[in-house]
């Protein structure tokens, strides 16, 4: 009878000490390096640029953001993206 109180009991431990002890790290690299840069200066946004999608076109706006910092300091950058669909000329 004791038996189906412990399972959930060892299993709730279980999570909590696995969430406690910070088991998932940050990994603060990317195969694609136009994604994700880590520098302390800011990179150059890319220019606007549209894309033919066939029936419509995507005109196509990059930034780069401050998404925090790593452990030892650095400015961590992502790439946002905004896409918005324009006639095509």
């Amino acid at each position: 009878m004791k038996l189906p109180v412990t399972v959930p009991l060892l299993l709730i431990g279980a999570l909590l000490v696995g969430c406690g002890s910070n088991a998932v790290a940050p990994r603060y690299t990317t195969e694609d390096p136009e994604l994700m840069r880590i520098s302390e200066d800011r990179p150059a946004d890319p220019e606007i640029y549209t894309e033919d999608l066939g029936s419509y076109c995507v005109e196509i706006t990059e930034t780069w953001n401050s998404h925090g910092s790593t452990p030892n300091g650095q400015t961590l950058w992502a790439k946002d993206t905004y896409r918005v669909v324009v006639p095509c000329d």
